[in-house]
């Protein structure tokens, strides 16, 4: 079930398209990961979903609301955690935090419960009192997170929210993102980081220019460039190896596209999805070959940015 739908979606600023007849749908409860370069159309695109900036053609639908005709209703269902830290210095955590819940109408008790749960969600329930000057980058980041989602929106729009931050305030983030997805949230995602948008993104849109370059998960992705994946094997070959027959072996098994054997290594390349490791361990243990190493490469996100865009996301 789609909850935001992009349909066709033209935005110009003058004679620049920033937005080129984009389309995409984001499933309900799920992390969508958006990407592209610089200049890509991103952020015009989130501020369009957001309701920052207006469009000029195109459909937008968020939970079957029409984004034209139904804006009130839903920028209830919206928390926006901005790339740019949106917090007040002169105010503690705690009163950060019910400043931005109290935009979307919360009050009293309700306010209040809202505002610690948000805070102990990110991991900051020992700092409430503590103001942004004397926080660390990573605790600012938590407390930003804890700003945009303190209302409980149903859509959670995150534009990189680990940028500049400490490895364990970063995994705490992602652990935060994956605990709201579970909790029922929908999540679209932009991230420079290829290693995070991997771990945490059921979808993943690429766009450049303001167009669709591809979309699905991430094994479909990789799919638009390669079928194939490596496996490197290490051993120590007897002096009379009969290579030719070794070869004949392994390049009868379901998916072996080649075998190559490089030194003290053999390489196997195999069509992404067949299981076929494990039978070609076992041939080598079978022909008493020790097994030194083995190493699988397969395409990355980074790899297949640079293969569908021609340059490396930045």
């Amino acid at each position: 079930m789609s909850y935001v739908k992009v349909d066709n979606l033209v935005k110009k600023y003058g004679d620049l398209t920033a937005v080129d007849h984009l389309s995409f749908s984001v499933s309900k409860g799920k992390i969508f990961g958006l990407l592209g370069p610089n200049g890509a159309g991103k952020s015009t695109t989130l501020n369009v979903i957001t309701t920052l900036t207006d469009f000029d053609k195109g459909e937008i639908t968020i939970d079957g609301l029409d984004l034209r005709k139904d804006k009130t209703k839903i920028k209830k269902l919206i928390g926006m955690v901005p790339q740019d830290i949106a917090i007040y210095t002169h105010l503690n955590a705690f009163e950060n935090v019910k400043f931005f819940a109290s935009l979307y109408g919360l009050k009293g008790k309700e306010l209040t419960e809202y505002s610690i749960e948000a805070l102990e969600f990110v991991g900051l329930q020992d700092k409430m009192k503590l103001k942004p000057k004397k926080m660390s980058g990573g605790m600012r980041r938590r407390l930003n997170i804890a700003c945009g989602i303190a209302h409980q929106p149903k859509l959670i729009i995150l534009d990189e929210p680990t940028v500049g931050v400490d490895t364990q305030s970063r995994e705490h983030i992602l652990n935060s993102i994956q605990l709201l997805r579970d909790r029922g949230a929908t999540v679209i995602y932009t991230s420079h980081y290829m290693q995070e948008v991997e771990e945490i993104c059921d979808r993943i849109a690429i766009i450049d220019r303001g167009q669709l370059i591809a979309c699905g998960t991430e094994p479909e992705l990789v799919s638009m460039v390669t079928d194939v994946q490596t496996i490197y094997i290490e051993t120590r070959l007897p002096y009379e190896f009969d290579s030719e027959s070794f070869d004949r072996k392994i390049k009868l098994m379901p998916g072996v596209k080649g075998v190559t054997l490089e030194d003290s290594v053999i390489r196997v390349d195999i069509s992404i999805g067949e299981d076929n490791i494990t039978r070609i361990i076992q041939e080598f243990i079978d022909t008493g070959f020790p097994i030194i190493s083995i190493n699988s490469e397969v395409p990355n996100l980074d790899t297949l940015f640079l293969t569908l865009t021609g340059r490396e996301l930045r």
